[in-house]
């Protein structure tokens, strides 16, 4: 199902033990989560960040409670294979699991029941809700096969075939619930306009290897995605830089292929898992890498960020799920200095309007930013900040 000529995925760069990074990682608590009995797949946060999500080849999905990292409930008797992804529904208890069976299936938290489950043509890889709570995506192989669904009932409303020339690996609605970007190891980025019904953008990544996660800024103007080229790349969907330059290239990366990627909510930051059994935490005005997580002792499979910013969920290959507190993490002195010295991502522009300087990040030049903020909020009726979505 992959593309040709890809580097092996599972290839790591050697690296010799760093006693100063070990001392830096023992600045970040960690709790580790065990219950699954094979590879966790995904884990999310759910229910106002008190609790967390998981699924795992072990064809279960386990709710947890963050606090004390207990097991509140284990869903399980349904998938016949291994739960692939999971996804919550916003502002419910529901929960979506799609599985290798061909099976998608909606959960109750509170009742450990199935709502509705529905069988699908092919193997399903990925899933996601819309952030309005009315709409599913997921992905099957092998004919590259998208699905939107309703969420209350399950029922497809539209069926988007051969949508890829090879497996898709994730699919993902932007804030505003009004398109789903798809990624794949055909190394292109597709975004489907839910209103018009069609393709908007196609793009192709550049990417020396399978991209294997996407995930959008909560204003849904920028996409990183994550590959097996052992990199991560930001592309600017709302300016369309990338048709000219293509996508911006995070620096030092990591030492093996990337299987995920995950923003916090005020876009600050950028979180990725890896086979090289590390998580990465980039600072994005900065576009530098300021911290690495150690523990697993296998790939990390998928990431995610509190919508509070203070935790970091990491699941992996090797049974677990990692919880990392990074709400002390700027007090660190080693992120503080590397902030400070790899390379800002700041720029120095000159408002159109009051001839003054103000700072901005790269990520956010654009022509709506011609003026400073303080000009910007004299006439509001000429810009207008787009709202956050509701979390």
């Amino acid at each position: 199902m992959a593309t040709n000529n890809c580097v092996n995925p599972l290839s790591v760069e050697e690296e010799e033990d760093d006693e100063a990074e070990r001392s830096l990682e023992s600045r970040v608590p960690v709790k580790v989560l065990r219950a699954h009995t094979d590879s966790v797949t995904a884990a999310r946060f759910c229910l106002g960040d008190r609790c967390l999500v998981s699924c795992s080849s072990d064809r279960s999905a386990i709710l947890w409670d963050v606090q004390s990292c207990r097991p509140l409930r284990v869903l399980d008797g349904l998938h016949k294979r291994a739960i692939s992804d999971c996804a919550v529904i916003p502002n419910s208890s529901r929960i979506i699991t799609v599985s290798w069976d061909k099976k998608i299936a909606a959960w109750d938290l509170e009742t450990g029941q199935i709502l509705w489950q529905w069988k699908r043509a092919g193997l399903l890889t990925s899933c996601h809700a819309s952030s309005d709570g009315r709409w599913l995506v997921c992905a099957a192989e092998p004919q590259s096969v998208v699905y939107i669904s309703d969420a209350a009932t399950g029922q497809t409303q539209h069926q988007l075939s051969e949508h890829h020339r090879s497996t898709i690996t994730r699919c993902r609605f932007d804030p505003q619930s009004q398109r789903v970007a798809t990624v794949s190891s055909d190394r292109r980025i597709i975004l489907w306009d839910l209103l018009a019904q069609k393709t908007t953008v196609s793009i192709n990544s550049n990417h020396d290897n399978v991209v294997s996660d996407c995930c959008f800024t909560g204003n849904g103007h920028f996409l990183s995605t994550a590959s097996w080229d052992k990199s991560l790349k930001l592309w600017d969907l709302q300016a369309g830089g990338f048709r000219s330059h293509g996508g911006t290239k995070l620096q030092r990366g990591h030492a093996g292929s990337v299987s995920s990627c995950s923003f916090s909510a005020d876009a600050s930051l950028l979180v990725s898992g890896s086979y090289d059994r590390t998580v990465a935490l980039w600072d994005v005005s900065s576009l530098c890498q300021v911290l690495t997580l150690k523990g697993h002792s296998d790939w990390v499979t998928d990431v995610s960020v509190s919508a509070d910013r203070k935790l970091v969920a990491s699941a992996s290959k090797d049974g677990t799920v990692r919880l990392w507190d990074i709400e002390n993490m700027e007090a660190i002195p080693e992120v503080m200095e590397k902030k400070r010295t790899e390379g800002s991502g700041v720029h120095i522009l000159k408002c159109e309007e009051c001839d003054d300087p103000f700072p901005v990040s790269s990520l956010l030049t654009s022509d709506s930013l011609a003026r400073c903020v303080f000009c910007r909020l004299k006439s509001p009726s000429k810009y207008q900040p787009q709202l956050p979505p509701l979390v």
